[in-house]
C-alpha cells in the first residue's frame, strides 16, 4: 500500500486508495458502454463485430493504463463517438473508402498529431479557432449521433416525397423507446451506469419477445483481432482527396481531447495559476499514442473520454483510478458472446444520450452575432443534413472566413484558421 502511495502520490492529492478504486469502478460503469457501441457502429461499415469488440477492449485498456501509469491522471480512454460515426458513415458508407484506407487515416492524424504537441503547437491551433466554431462543432456531431439513433432505432425512416419520415411502431421500435426511456430517467437521477443498464435491459426485452436469441455460452475466450488487426492502408490513405478527412479527423479530436482533459483538470485542481493544464504534454502523449495503437490493432480514434468526469465526481485523483477501470475492461474481454447478440436498435438510445450531451454545449453559443451563428447553424446542420461530419466542418469553417473577409472584419481571422480554410476548401471541391 506504501508503494501505490508513493507512486500515484495518493496521500498528497488529498485521496486514499478506497477512493480511487470507487472512483475507477464509476468511470468503468459510465463508459463501459463503448464495448457495444463501438463494435456496433464500426461493424456496418463491413470489420468484423467480434475482433471488434476485442480491439475496443484492448485499445481502450491500453490508453486508460497508459494514462494512469504515465500521466497519473484518473481520465480514461476508448474509441471516440462522433469519431467512430465519422468513420463509418462520412468515410466508409458516403465517400467510398475501404475501411483498411480508413484505419490508414486515422493512423496518419496520429502521426501529424504526435508532431503537433511538439513544442505545444497543438494547442497553439486550437487557440486560433474561434470558440464558437468549436462549440457548433461538438452541437453539431451531436446531433448527427443522435440522428444516427434514431435511425436505427427505427424511429425515423427515409422516404423519397420527404427524405426522411417517422417509422411504423414495430415490436423492436417499442422496445428500443423502452429502454430510452429507462436510460433517461436513470440519467435523471444521476444513477451510476444509466447507459449501460439501458442497453441490457432493452436486450433483454428483446430475447423475452423472441427477437434475439441467447448464446449457448455466456464466458468464453475474446474474440481473435486477426480480421482486423493490422490490416490499415496508410499508402492508400495518402491522398490529397483524403486531405480534408484526415483534417476532420484531427480537428474532432483536437477539441474532443482537449476539451475534455480542461473540464477535468479543472475538476482536480490541476490548474495553474494562469489556468493552463498541468502535465497537460503527457495527458496529450498519452491521447496520440493510443490513437496510433488504436488505429494499427483495427478501431477508430482512441480519445480521452468525458465521462471519466463521473469517476473524478466520485473522488479520484490519480492513475490508480485508470487502472481499475482499465481491470473492470479487461474483465469484460471474456464476455463477447453476450456483446455479441445486443442489437443495433438495443444501443441507438446510447447514441441518442451521448448525442444530446454533446448538443447541450449550444447553449454556450453566441447568438446575438449573426456573422457567427450563421457558419455555426451551417456546421450544425450540415453533418446530420448531409450525414457528414467533415462536410459540415468544411462548410461552416469557409463560411466564417467569407463572411469576415468580406464584411472587412480581419482581426477574427489569423494564419492559422486561414490555413485550416485552404484544406476545408481542398476538401470541398476534391
Amino acid at each position: 500500500m506504501g508503494f501505490l502511495d508513493k507512486f500515484f502520490k495518493i496521500s498528497e492529492r488529498n485521496s486514499t486508495i478506497s477512493t480511487e478504486v470507487m472512483g475507477g469502478i464509476t468511470t468503468f460503469l459510465a463508459m463501459s458502454y463503448i464495448i457495444i457501441v463501438n463494435p456496433s457502429i464500426l461493424s456496418i461499415s463491413g470489420m468484423d463485430k467480434g475482433a471488434l469488440i476485442t480491439v475496443t477492449i484492448i485499445s481502450t485498456v491500453f490508453g486508460t493504463l497508459l494514462s494512469g501509469l504515465y500521466a497519473n491522471v484518473p481520465i480514461a480512454l476508448a474509441p471516440g463517438m462522433g469519431l467512430n460515426a465519422f468513420f463509418t458513415f462520412t468515410l466508409v458508407l458516403e465517400k467510398g473508402v475501404s475501411w483498411q484506407v480508413a484505419l490508414g487515416m486515422v493512423f496518419i492524424s496520429g502521426v501529424f498529431f504526435l508532431i503537433l504537441s511538439l513544442g505545444g503547437i497543438r494547442e497553439k491551433i486550437a487557440d486560433a479557432i474561434p470558440y464558437d466554431l468549436k462549440i457548433a462543432v461538438g452541437g453539431g456531431i451531436g446531433l448527427f449521433i443522435a440522428f444516427i439513433g434514431l435511425k436505427a432505432m427505427g424511429l425515423i425512416v427515409a422516404n423519397p416525397a420527404t427524405f426522411v419520415s417517422i417509422g411504423p411502431f414495430t415490436k423492436t421500435l417499442c422496445i428500443s423507446i423502452v429502454g430510452l426511456f429507462v436510460v433517461i430517467i436513470m440519467e435523471v437521477k444521476k444513477m451510476k451506469g444509466g447507459i449501460l443498464i439501458g442497453i441490457i435491459l432493452t436486450t433483454i426485452l428483446a430475447i423475452l419477445f423472441g427477437e434475439v436469441e441467447l448464446p449457448k455460452e455466456i464466458i468464453s475466450r475474446p474474440p481473435s483481432i486477426a480480421p482486423i488487426a493490422f490490416k490499415l492502408d496508410i499508402k492508400g490513405a495518402l491522398q490529397i482527396s483524403l486531405l480534408g478527412p484526415i483534417f476532420s479527423f484531427m480537428f474532432v479530436d483536437l477539441f474532443d481531447s482537449l476539451g475534455t482533459l480542461i473540464s477535468c483538470a479543472k475538476e482536480m485542481n490541476m490548474l495553474d495559476k494562469n489556468g493552463k493544464v498541468k502535465d497537460l504534454g503527457k495527458m496529450l502523449y498519452t491521447d496520440v499514442a493510443s490513437t496510433i495503437v488504436g488505429a494499427t490493432l483495427g478501431t477508430s480514434t482512441v480519445t480521452s473520454f468525458v465521462e471519466s468526469a463521473a469517476g473524478i465526481g466520485a473522488g479520484a485523483r490519480t492513475g490508480l483510478s485508470s487502472v481499475v477501470t482499465s481491470i473492470g475492461f479487461l474483465l469484460a474481454l471474456f464476455f463477447a458472446p453476450l456483446i455479441l447478440i445486443v442489437p443495433g436498435y438495443a444501443t441507438a438510445p446510447a447514441l441518442i444520450i451521448v448525442g444530446i450531451y454533446m448538443f447541450k454545449q449550444l447553449v454556450s453559443l453566441n447568438f446575438s452575432d449573426l456573422k457567427i451563428l450563421f457558419p455555426a447553424f451551417v456546421i450544425i446542420f450540415t453533418m446530420p443534413l448531409t450525414y457528414s461530419i467533415s462536410t459540415g466542418i468544411a462548410l461552416g469553417f469557409l463560411a466564417y472566413i467569407i463572411i469576415h473577409l468580406v464584411t472587412g472584419d480581419f482581426r477574427k481571422l489569423n494564419i492559422p484558421l486561414v490555413f485550416i480554410g485552404i484544406i476545408c476548401l481542398i476538401h470541398t471541391i476534391v
